[in-house]
C-alpha cells in the first residue's frame, strides 16, 4: 500500500464526459486520481495516460456504481491500494434519452434510474465517510440537473428527476450530519452541455454558438471542473450543502433534451 502522504480524489464514474475535465484538474491540484469504470476500460487507461502525463497517479478499478457489493469492493481497493479518499466526485448518472411517460416505465428502467443516480451516492458515502472522520476531513461533490432543488415537474423523464431531486437531499443532510467532522457536501448542477464539449476545454468552446444556452456559448467539462476543484479545495471549507448551476442562464429542464 502507497504512503497516504498526498491527498485522493475518486471521481466516480468518470473516464468518459464530464468527468474527464474533472479528473484532469484534480490532478493539476496536486490530487493522486481514482477512476473506476464499468464497460469503458479503453478511455479510463486513455485518461490514467493523460492524467500521469500531467504528473499525477492514477489508479484504475473496474466497477459498477449501482450494486453495493461492486462498491464495497471498489472502496476496499482504493483504501488499501492509497490508504485515504479526500474527495469524492459522483459523476456517475445514467439517463434514458427517450421520452417516457411514468406509467410507461419498465422495472428494469425505474432501477436503472434509481439505482445509478441515488442509491450509489447512498452506497458510496456509507463506505467513505467514516474515513473521512477518521482523516479529519473531506470533500463529496454531487452532480444534478437544472432546477433539481425545486424540485420540478420532468415530464417525460421523471423517474430520473426524482432520483436527482433525492440527491439533492441526500447531499444536503450529510452536509448537516457531517459539518462537525470537517466533512463537506455540495451538489453541481451542469446545463445542456454536449458531445464533443463534455470532454472540452473552455478554449475550445470561445467563439463556437449555442441557441440552448443563453450566454450563447457551449458548455464544456472545464466548466464543471472549475466548480468542483473550487469545492474541493481545502479553504473551501465554509461552503456545505450548496447547489450551485454550471448552465450558462440554461434552467428549464422541459428543453433539456430535443
Amino acid at each position: 500500500m502507497a504512503k497516504p502522504d498526498r491527498p485522493v480524489a475518486w471521481v466516480a464514474g468518470g473516464p468518459r464526459g464530464l468527468g474527464v475535465q474533472v479528473a484532469k484538474g484534480l490532478a493539476r491540484d496536486g490530487y493522486r486520481i481514482v477512476i473506476n469504470y464499468r464497460k469503458s476500460a479503453e478511455a479510463a487507461r486513455k485518461l490514467a495516460a493523460e492524467i500521469e502525463q500531467i504528473g499525477e497517479e492514477a489508479y484504475l478499478i473496474q466497477g459498477d456504481l449501482s450494486r453495493l457489493e461492486e462498491i464495497r469492493d471498489m472502496a476496499r481497493r482504493v483504501l488499501n491500494h492509497w490508504g485515504r479518499v479526500d474527495v469524492l466526485v459522483l459523476m456517475a448518472g445514467p439517463f434514458i434519452f427517450n421520452h417516457t411517460p411514468v406509467a410507461a416505465f419498465t422495472d428494469a428502467m425505474w432501477r436503472e434510474m434509481i439505482e445509478g443516480n441515488l442509491s450509489g451516492a447512498f452506497y458510496l458515502f456509507r463506505e467513505i465517510i467514516p474515513y473521512m472522520r477518521k482523516q479529519g476531513g473531506g470533500r463529496l461533490i454531487t452532480l444534478g440537473y437544472p432546477d433539481a432543488e425545486i424540485a420540478p415537474a420532468w415530464a417525460g423523464f421523471g423517474p430520473y428527476a426524482a432520483a436527482k431531486t433525492g440527491l439533492v437531499t441526500l447531499t444536503r443532510t450529510v452536509a448537516l450530519e457531517e459539518a462537525e467532522n470537517g466533512i463537506t457536501a455540495n451538489m453541481v448542477y451542469p446545463g445542456d452541455i454536449r458531445d464533443p464539449y463534455k470532454e472540452a476545454t473552455i478554449a475550445e468552446a470561445r467563439g463556437k454558438k449555442d441557441p440552448r444556452t443563453p450566454i450563447g456559448r457551449p458548455g464544456t467539462g472545464e466548466d464543471v471542473a472549475r466548480v468542483v476543484r473550487f469545492l474541493a479545495h481545502p479553504d473551501s471549507d465554509f461552503i456545505t450543502g450548496a447547489v450551485i448551476p454550471v448552465t450558462g442562464g440554461f434552467t428549464n429542464p422541459r428543453f433539456y433534451v430535443k
